[in-house]
């Protein structure tokens, strides 16, 4: 058998003297020689060789091993199985040790973001942009553009070519020199840690960056030859803004994080690469969250590629993934970003939780293969069955796997060939687990293609809807689907749970040169509903500039107008609590989406209010008011709607009601038949005086549970006193005796009035009776004066005959 394949390939590769550990394709063979031994085997020898075994075996001694039925191929995954299925680092025993997702940004062909790529998949579009030929960017060769065999298709993200360099504060200069993949990411990460509904600056923990960009094709077709620009920002500065190396690190910088910062380069799995070690860095307590994604922009944008036969490329521009036609994928550009956090933490702080990574693994397939770029069937069968063995699950309870799938002949079969080889150590059931491959739809995002993978995934874990893998109609023949655990999911569908266990989901990514990644994802546990929430809500935006904080304004009512059923209180808490503050700021108040809306589209001055900071940091004073400002339900709205609120004024009256002898509340609140005898209390000092004190420290308690700090305080009257205690100067009990037994005092004291007047003191001193006196003295001509009411009515008759 060894002389037999020695002389085919002989007569093949036109080499003599083969040796039986030769590498086929090292000694010149390729995907369609392959393909030609093997059906000389067939024809010739009544040999039939899987295209697969041929790149496992690319070698005479291996493959006749293979052909012979050898035990010890089979002996060797067995072990590698054993390995990552037992005494695992990182294993995760329940959904709660696991990895939650919790935001999530991007931009892909055809979609402008995450909501318009599930819609675009839902509806099975394939997004990718067929150029005509003076469509095709101008630095094309026309030997290029006319040759017959260059396809002109690519997937291509709106306004690649734009950046905005204020909002980051970059000098617009260095904007211009900087490769679009790391001014996009920076757009699309900031989306990301919105979408999970923080702001860098307000959070306490440690955020980590794991990023990572393809090729750099700007610097060469846009910036090299451009030496002013350069000149102008310098040569280092230039080289930071282009060199792969400093994606994550810049992100850190411009967002000032303090977690690892990585930048990670393993070609078409880096992305997913991030994602894992972002896993790995969150579950050894590195940072508290992780920013995990990629991105690839291929300069110039309109353009295409040349077909090679048997190359990865696309001959018609279609991605067909485990489809009989399939030759090849398209390449496109994208970008995608994850936010990631322990489970656990996530639930205690009330994050949104798309979905929950239960197990991620790396591999390399080390050379045990038919080449540097080929894929191998063991190295990806080992890292799919060391995710599940981190997962500490059964792979039956796997429904889908998202695959790399970039539709080539042989990488096809090579995929469901390694991932039967993974599933098959567990169980012998079939066509139970579905695959497809986001690829169908917008080609192959290079770096970022594992990360969108993900993206799609935990998207159809929490809608509960697999979308269709879309250009396929029959299987490739090389790919044995009918004994496999798989089938290709080609049609849209409700994703069901069949056997009691939560829905879960693989997603592979493998990379040129061996690194290959997979994740196990599963469906978040049901959410537990936010509590009680107030009649109405403060929305707070805030923007760099006026034109800004519209767009602000009316994405705020497109995202309400589209997801009426948002929990308001939710979406309030979000914009206060997990969103920069810029100058420019707007307050929208409002009770449900229908009274948003209107305000915005009526600006109902009565219900919203726009400003602009001028100046940063003001002091805040509180001020409070003395006797005379009382009156019956004061405050009544907050104390039915603020928890805060009503727990101070309920503490108050408790500690009251020793000293005055009633429940205070019955005169702030009283039922409808008693507000009338309420009104006539509340005028009595000894009720006015505890009632205010309550109100202004009750008000103050709620203020500052919204972060209002004062610097200070300031009060008139008994205001003086609600001011002393929030100032440290005496408890709360301490305060309310006072406040009862001077109201108590007063209220023991003669009966009489008080009459403003606009004199000096002196003058006023000689009108007044000796039974008044002069009470205040509020400014150089305005003074009270107090005294019997019948004297004070007097001097009021005799000061307004006298003007």
């Amino acid at each position: 058998m060894q002389n037999t394949f020695a002389t085919a390939w002989s007569k093949l590769l036109k080499v003599e003297g083969i040796g039986i550990n030769d590498n086929f394709f090292d000694l010149g063979g390729n995907s369609l020689l392959a393909l030609k031994f093997i059906a000389e085997l067939r024809q010739e020898h009544n040999l039939d060789l899987p295209v697969v075994k041929m790149y496992q075996h690319p070698d005479i001694l291996s493959l006749t091993k293979f052909l012979s039925n050898d035990s010890s191929e089979k002996d060797n995954f067995k072990m590698i199985e054993e390995r990552f299925s037992y005494n695992v680092k990182g294993k995760v025993e329940s959904v709660e040790d696991g990895i939650a997702v919790i935001g999530m940004s991007g931009r892909f062909p055809g979609a402008k973001n995450v909501d318009e790529l599930w819609q675009n998949l839902l509806d099975g579009k394939e997004t990718v942009s067929f150029f005509k030929k003076e469509e095709l960017d101008a630095s094309i060769p026309a030997e290029d553009k006319n040759d017959s065999s260059y396809v002109a298709v690519r997937g291509v993200i709106e306004d690649a070519d734009k950046f905005d360099a204020a909002f980051f504060n970059m000098n617009p200069r260095l904007a211009e020199v900087t490769d679009p993949q790391q001014r996009i990411f920076l757009e699309v990460a900031w989306e990301a840690i919105e979408n999970a509904g923080y702001s860098p600056d307000k959070y306490d923990g440690l955020i980590g960056v794991f990023a990572g960009m393809g090729n750099n094709t700007y610097y060469p077709n846009n910036v090299f030859h451009n030496k002013e620009a350069i000149n102008r920002v310098g040569t280092f500065q230039t080289m930071t803004a282009n060199e792969k190396d400093y994606i994550a690190t810049r992100v850190a910088f411009e967002f000032n994080t303090k977690g690892p910062g990585l930048s990670i380069h393993t070609a078409c799995s880096t992305s997913l690469t991030a994602v894992t070690l972002a896993c790995e860095s969150l579950l050894n307590k590195e940072c508290d969250m992780g920013l995990a994604g990629g991105i690839a922009i291929t300069v110039p944008i309109n353009s295409g590629h040349i077909y090679n036969e048997g190359g990865m490329f696309s001959k018609d521009g279609h991605t067909r993934t485990f489809d009989a036609d399939a030759n090849g994928t398209v390449f496109s550009d994208g970008v995608g970003v994850v936010m990631l956090k322990r489970y656990k933490d996530a639930v205690k702080d009330g994050d949104e939780i798309y979905a929950v990574i239960r197990g991620a693994a790396l591999n390399n397939d080390g050379n045990d293969k038919a080449s540097f770029t080929a894929p191998s069937v063991e190295g990806q069968a080992a890292v799919v069955a060391m995710a599940q063995a981190k997962a500490g699950i059964n792979p039956e309870t796997i429904s889908y796997i998202e695959t790399h799938g970039t539709a080539t002949p042989l990488g096809d079969p090579i995929e469901i060939e390694a991932l039967t080889q993974a599933f098959r150590s567990k169980t012998d059931k079939k066509q139970f687990c579905a695959v497809g491959s986001i690829k169908s739809n917008i080609g192959h995002l290079t770096p970022a293609a594992g990360v969108v993978g993900l993206i799609k995934t935990c998207l159809a874990l929490k809608h509960k809807i697999l979308p269709a893998s879309l250009n396929y109609k029959k299987a490739n023949p090389a790919i044995d689907f009918a004994n496999s655990p798989f089938f290709v999911n080609a049609e849209k569908r409700e994703w069901k749970n069949t056997d009691g266990n939560p829905l879960r989901a693989g997603v592979s990514s493998f990379g040129v040169g061996g690194t290959n990644a997979h994740v196990v994802v599963e469906e978040a546990p049901q959410k537990i509903e936010s509590g009680i929430a107030r009649k109405r809500h403060l929305f707070v935006l805030s923007a760099k500039t006026k034109e800004l904080l519209e767009v602000q304004t009316q994405n705020l009512k497109s995202f309400l107008e589209k997801n009426p059923q948002t929990n308001l209180a939710d979406a309030a808490y979000t914009l206060q609590t997990g969103r920069k503050y810029f100058n420019h700021c707007r307050i929208i108040v409002g009770g449900d989406v229908a009274d948003i809306n209107l305000t915005i589209q009526q600006s109902n001055p009565k219900k919203t209010s726009s400003r602009e900071l001028t100046s940063g940091n003001p002091e805040i004073i509180f001020m409070f008011p003395g006797q005379g400002s009382q009156y019956v339900n004061m405050g009544k709205n907050l104390y039915d709607d603020e928890i805060v609120f009503k727990d101070a004024v309920d503490t108050c009256c408790k500690i009251l009601q020793p000293h005055l002898g009633i429940d205070l509340k019955t005169i702030l609140y009283p039922k409808d038949s008693e507000k009338e005898k309420a009104e006539k209390q509340l005028k009595e000092t000894m009720y006015t005086q505890p009632s205010l004190f309550t109100i202004g420290y009750a008000l103050s308690k709620l203020w500052m549970s919204w972060g209002i700090q004062p610097k200070g305080f300031i009060g008139h009257s008994i205001g003086e006193f609600v001011g002393a205690h929030l100032a440290g100067v005496f408890s709360l009990e301490d305060a309310l005796m006072l406040v009862a037994n001077r109201g108590r005092m007063m209220q023991e004291l003669p009966h009489g009035s008080m009459l403003s007047v606009r004199m000096t003191a002196d003058e006023l001193e000689k009108e007044i009776d000796k039974s008044c006196s002069i009470a205040a003295i509020n400014g150089p001509s305005l003074c009270v004066v107090a005294g019997p009411t019948d004297k004070i009515e007097k001097l009021q008759k005799d000061l307004e005959v006298r003007k």
